[in-house]
Order: structure tokens, then C-alpha cells, then sequence
């Protein structure tokens, strides 16, 4: 059964796991660093740690661990984890501080007046200590998985 077989594979497992981590730790973590309470920094593609890095060096490391580092796959998905790493820290960051920028243009230029206009969304990208952060999750998790459910 197909459900069974994804729920059943160390892979998926793994990639999951850090994902579903980092975006919880994500609540604590900003309220430690912001002092105040957002629940929806929760469901949010931004702050510490990016569970995006998590998701794919998690992802990326148990396919080495576990079908090998010499293979096509493990290739394959280090250089999708190389191009999701690069874009949050990069273009997505960069969007983020636009956002950010025109937001504040936004509200200088009708200060006194309600803005009905939605704001941009400013938490797009990540910081490269969130990243590093989702990295250093996504390998404690893959170690992890990979020492519970050994290679058989």
C-alpha cells in the first residue's frame, strides 16, 4: 500500500521530521529573540531555524546514509539542497528586505491616512544563521533516524 510505504521509508522519515522540528522551534526561538509571542511565525517560510534547510540536508544526508554517497540520487539530491539553501539565504532574503523597504515607503507616504492596502509579506527569506541553524537540524535528525533504523 502506498500510504504505508512512505510512512515506512527513513528517507521521507528523516526530511519530515527536521521539517516539522524546525517549524516548532521556530515559536520558542522567536520569542527568545523578539521577546514577544507570534504564533504565526509557526506556519511562516521564514526565522530560526529555516526548516526548508533542515528539510533538504536532512533529506539529502540520509539519502548518502543510507543508499550511499556514490549514487546518482545522492547527487541529485545534494544539488537540489545546494539550490534551496542558496535561494533562502539569497533571493528569497532579498525579497523579504524589498518587502520590508517598501513597507516603510508605504507608510511614510500616507502617514496620517488608513492604508487599506496589504502590507508585503517581510519574513520571506532567511538570515545565514537561520540557515546554518536548519542545516545543523537537518543532519542531528538524519543521524538520528539513521541510528534508530540502521541499513540493513
Amino acid at each position: 500500500m502506498p500510504l504505508i510505504d512512505i510512512l515506512d521509508n527513513r528517507i521521507f522519515l528523516a526530511g519530515m521530521s527536521a521539517w516539522v522540528i524546525g517549524q516548532l522551534l521556530k515559536f520558542p526561538l522567536d520569542y527568545l529573540l523578539n521577546r514577544r509571542w507570534r504564533w504565526g511565525i509557526i506556519l511562516s517560510p521564514g526565522g530560526m531555524p529555516s526548516s526548508h534547510s533542515a528539510l533538504v540536508t536532512a533529506t539529502s544526508l540520509s539519502i548518502g546514509l543510507f543508499e550511499g554517497f556514490g549514487t546518482a540520487l545522492f547527487a541529485l539530491s545534494l544539488a537540489v539542497a545546494m539550490i534551496v539553501i542558496y535561494d533562502a539565504t539569497g533571493v528569497r532574503r532579498q525579497a523579504g528586505l524589498h518587502a520590508q523597504a517598501l513597507n516603510e515607503i508605504i507608510q511614510e507616504f500616507f502617514s496620517g491616512k488608513p492604508i487599506s492596502e496589504k502590507k508585503l509579506r517581510e519574513v520571506l527569506g532567511h538570515t545565514p544563521v537561520e540557515v546554518i541553524s536548519g542545516i545543523i537540524l537537518g543532519v542531528l535528525i538524519a543521524l538520528l533516524v539513521w541510528w534508530i533504523f540502521p541499513v540493513k
